[in-house]
C-alpha cells in the first residue's frame, strides 16, 4: 500500500526517446521507449509505481510532443497503466521539448516550470526500482531537518524563527539535494554494456546524520547517506586519465575531505531528491545541460572546489517571492492524501544540532549562511532490494529475463509476492498445447499466446498475442507483442520487437529483431541486428 501520510514532494518522470534503444524507438510518435515492454508490462509503469509506493501521487509525465499520443492512449488503455488507483497522471509535452535536449534544459521549458510547485523527485522512464521510495524521502526530509536547525558558538539552541509555510523554511534553510547509486558489478545479470559512473563519497559527520529512537540502541541511523563529492561518467574519466595520463585530484578535495571513497562499478539511478529552489536555479542557469552532469556533479564539487557554489548559484536568492502559489493560498494545508492538517510540523524546531541559517538576536530576523546546501548520495550496495535503468537491449533482456523468475501471485500469495511479480506465470494455459515444454518457473507468457505441439520454451518473456508454433525452440529470449516464430525456428538470446515474424527453420543468436520485421526462412545469424528500412542484417 502507498505511504499514507502526507508527503510535500511531487514526481516528474522523463519519458525521452530512447536513443540507445532504438532497434524498437525508430518511430517514437507511434512506439516511444516509455512504452517498451519489460517482462510484459510497459516501462514507465514500473516508475510509476516506484512513485505511488512511495506516496507522491502527484505524477506528472514529461515527453516530446510527438510522442504525446501513444503515450495518452497507454495511459487510457493500458490494463497495467490504468490500474493505478491513486490521483491520475498527468502528461505535458512541452511545445519546444527536442529529441536531443538535455535533462536540464526540458526542467528549463516553460510548461515543466509551471508545473513544478513544491519539492520534486525528477527521475527516468526506464527505472525499475525495489527500494522503498519513502525511505529515500524520509531520509532526505530527516537530514534536512537536521541541518536546518540553529545553534550558536555555545552550542545553545536556537528554533527557527516562525514562517508562513512549510515551503518557505525550506527556501530560507536552503535544503540541499541528493542522488541514488546502484551497484553493477557481481550482480546475477550484471553485463558488459551497462554504463558506470565515477563516485566520490564522504561520510557525514556525526551532527549531520539523520538519527531517529532504537529499542537497542540510544539512537539508530535512518538511512545510510554519504556526502556526494564527484559524480560524472566512466567514459568521462576515462578520457580525461588519457589525456591527462592518470587520475589527477585537486588538492583542495584531499584538504577538504580527507575520508575519501572512490567508486567505479556504481551507476547513477538518475533519481533525484530537488527542493523546490532549484526550480529557479535551473531556470537562471541557462548554461546547465544536464541534471546528472553539470547540475548534480557541479552542485557536489562544490563541497571543496572554493567559489563552485557561488558560480554555481547554490547561495543565491534568485527571487524572495518565489513561494509556491498553491501552497501560499491553501489554508488550512492540504496533503496529496486528500486530508487536511491545521499545522505543518518542523524538525527542525525539536533538533538539537547544527545548521546553515543562524538567528540574530539584534536584527530578529534570519540571515543566509555561507555554508553551502549539501549534496548527499544513496549508494545502494548488493543485489537486492531490486534497481536497474533498462536503457539497453542487453539490460532490457536480463532484467526480463531475471522478473520472469520471480514467483508469481498465484503461487505464492499477494503478500508474499515481489511488488513485480505477475498474477500468473502462464496468463493463458488454454493456449499451451501438449505436449510442449514450458518452464514456469522461469518464463513469462502473456494473454492469448498460443504455443504449438512440441515447442520448447525455457527462461524467456513472451508477449501477448504472440503464436509459437509447433518444434519451435526460444530459450532466453524476449518477445513483444504479436511476434511469430514459425516452425523449427530456434532463438537463443534474441530480442524480438512487436509483430516482428521469424520464419521456419531460423537459427538466430544473440540478435535484435525489429517491430514488423519478417526474417526469411532459413536465415542463420549471430549477433546482429535485423531493421525494417534494410533488407539485409546490419
Amino acid at each position: 500500500m502507498p505511504h499514507a501520510g502526507p508527503m510535500d514532494f511531487q514526481a516528474l518522470i522523463l519519458c525521452g526517446p530512447g536513443g540507445s534503444l532504438n532497434t524498437f524507438t525508430s518511430r517514437p510518435e507511434e512506439y516511444p521507449k516509455c512504452l517498451i515492454q519489460v517482462a510484459n508490462r510497459p516501462m514507465v509503469f514500473y516508475a510509476i509505481e516506484f512513485c505511488r509506493q512511495s506516496g507522491v501521487t502527484d505524477i506528472t509525465l514529461i515527453t516530446p510532443p510527438l510522442s504525446f499520443p501513444p503515450l495518452r492512449v497507454a495511459l487510457d488503455q493500458n490494463p497495467y497503466l490504468t490500474s493505478f488507483y491513486s490521483h491520475q497522471v498527468s502528461v505535458i509535452a512541452p511545445e519546444d521539448l527536442e529529441m536531443t535536449m538535455g535533462t536540464a534544459e526540458v526542467l528549463r521549458l516553460p510548461e515543466v516550470q509551471r508545473c513544478i510547485h513544491t519539492n520534486f523527485l525528477l527521475l527516468p522512464c526506464d527505472l525499475i526500482c525495489g527500494i522503498p521510495g519513502e525511505s529515500i524521502l524520509e531520509a532526505w526530509i530527516t537530514n534536512q531537518s537536521v541541518l536546518g536547525d540553529s545553534n550558536d558558538s555555545k552550542g545553545v539552541h536556537h528554533p527557527s524563527p516562525p514562517t508562513t509555510s512549510y515551503f518557505e523554511r525550506h527556501l530560507e534553510a536552503r535544503s540541499g539535494g541528493m542522488a541514488v547509486y546502484y551497484q553493477t558489478d557481481n550482480r546475477e545479470d550484471s553485463i558488459r554494456e551497462e554504463a558506470t559512473d565515477f563516485v566520490a563519497i564522504a561520510p557525514l559527520e556525526q551532527d549531520d546524520a539523520p538519527v531517529v529512537p532504537g529499542p537497542e540502541e540510544p539512537t539508530v541511523p535512518r538511512f545510510s547517506l554519504s556526502k556526494l563529492l564527484m559524480s560524472m561518467p566512466m567514459d568521462t574519466i576515462k578520457e580525461k586519465m588519457k589525456e591527462d595520463k592518470g587520475l589527477l585530484i585537486r588538492h583542495s578535495l584531499v584538504q577538504n575531505c580527507p575520508r575519501i571513497r572512490m567508486l567505479t562499478t556504481f551507476r547513477d539511478a538518475h533519481i533525484y531528491i530537488f527542493p523546490y529552489w532549484v526550480k529557479d536555479l535551473v531556470h537562471h542557469q541557462k548554461k546547465l545541460q544536464s541534471v546528472s552532469e553539470d547540475l548534480v556533479g557541479t552542485w557536489a564539487k562544490s563541497a571543496w572546489q572554493k567559489g563552485l557554489g557561488d558560480k554555481l548559484g547554490l547561495t543565491k536568492d534568485f527571487n524572495k517571492t518565489t513561494i509556491p502559489t498553491r501552497e501560499r493560498d491553501l489554508s488550512p494545508v492540504s496533503s496529496h492524501s486528500g486530508a487536511f492538517v491545521d499545522k505543518v510540523i518542523d524538525l527542525r524546531d525539536i533538533s538539537t544540532t547544527r545548521t546553515r541559517s543562524n538567528s540574530d538576536p539584534q536584527s530578529g530576523g534570519l540571515h543566509q549562511s555561507t555554508e553551502l546546501p549539501q549534496m548527499l548520495a544513496y549508494v545502494h550496495r548488493g543485489s537486492a532490494p531490486f534497481i536497474r535503468r533498462v536503457d539497453n537491449t542487453g539490460i532490457l533482456l536480463s532484467t526480463s529475463l531475471l522478473l520472469a523468475k520471480l514467483p508469481s501471485i498465484e503461487e505464492v500469495g499477494r503478500k508474499a509476492a515481489s511488488p513485480f511479480a505477475h498474477a500468473h506465470k502462464v496468463a493463458y494455459p488454454e493456449g499451451v498445447a501438449l505436449p510442449s515444454n514450458v518452464t514456469k518457473k522461469d518464463c513469462l507468457l502473456g494473454e492469448n499466446v498460443i504455443v504449438g505441439s512440441g515447442a520448447v520454451i525455457k527462461e524467456s518473456v513472451i508477449g501477448a498475442n504472440c503464436q509459437i508454433a509447433g518444434a519451435a525452440r526460444i530459450i532466453r529470449c524476449v518477445l513483444m507483442e504479436g511476434v511469430v516464430v514459425e516452425s523449427r525456428a530456434q532463438l537463443t538470446g534474441c530480442v524480438i520487437g512487436r509483430r516482428a515474424q521469424i520464419g521456419r527453420e531460423s537459427v538466430l543468436r544473440g540478435c535484435d529483431v525489429q517491430d514488423a520485421n519478417v526474417i526469411p526462412k532459413e536465415t542463420n545469424a549471430r549477433d546482429e541486428k535485423f531493421m525494417v528500412s534494410e533488407d539485409l542484417c546490419v
